[in-house]
């Protein structure tokens, strides 16, 4: 089993503990990826009714004629809907013991479903930060060219390392690196130190955007 498989396993469990807690949401993420597990809106509907009579109403093991009685579509409909959720193991029928009577009895298990949903939204994560690992060489590579294109010279190692500091440490959005350039080559001053103190004086000013950054400046000059 390769790490991320232990990976999407670890959260799968995550979730499953998360929403027996009551702290996970799950009608936001079954919304979402629906589709992806082959469900139509009738089935959703019907999941999410049953997930808030046991959440809400401590009903463990819902009637059909509860489930209907919420549903705007016929018995029979319903009746598929749930036959369709048990089949493919969405939803399970777990036998249990009642804590007051003793007595044995039955309640709907949602962990398939939830397990299913974490695995959804893993899969998600992953191609995103695909996306980003595959843009990211091409980014930085833009950054470092236009740096150097302003220096008028290759940029030294401990130079490429500050940009890199300033994308990965300090969280500082490219554009607005490439304005503190600007605001470095106006002011004549075209060396990192100079434009280490732009980035974070804007850093104390809460700026995040470039359009922020230019009203700054613009204020600055206009008190000197």
């Amino acid at each position: 089993m390769i790490r991320n498989d232990y990976e999407r396993l670890g959260l799968q469990n995550a979730f499953v503990a998360g929403w027996r807690e009551g702290n996970i949401e799950i009608p936001y993420l079954l919304l979402k990826h629906y589709s992806q597990l082959k469900l139509n809106e009738v089935e959703v509907m019907l999941m999410i009714h049953v997930m808030a009579l046991i959440e809400k109403e401590r009903k463990d093991f819902p009637t059909l004629e509860e489930l209907q009685g919420r549903m705007s579509v016929g018995p029979e409909k319903v009746i598929a809907a749930l036959q369709k959720l048990l089949k493919e193991g969405l939803l399970t029928i777990d036998e249990d013991i009642d804590p007051v009577s003793g007595m044995q009895c039955e309640k709907y298990n949602f962990s398939p479903l939830l397990e299913r949903l974490a695995g959804c939204w893993y899969d998600e994560q992953m191609e995103r930060q695909k996306a980003r690992e595959q843009s990211e060489p091409v980014v930085r590579k833009d950054i470092f060219s236009i740096f150097e294109k302003e220096f008028g010279r290759p940029l030294t190692p401990m130079e490429l390392e500050s940009i890199t500091g300033w994308l990965d440490k300090d969280q500082y959005q490219e554009q607005l690196i490439l304005a503190g350039l600007k605001e470095a080559v106006f002011a004549g001053k075209v060396h990192f130190r100079y434009i280490d103190r732009i980035l974070m004086e804007w850093s104390r000013n809460r700026i995040t955007t470039v359009e922020q950054a230019k009203e700054h400046s613009q204020k600055f000059r206009s008190i000197r």
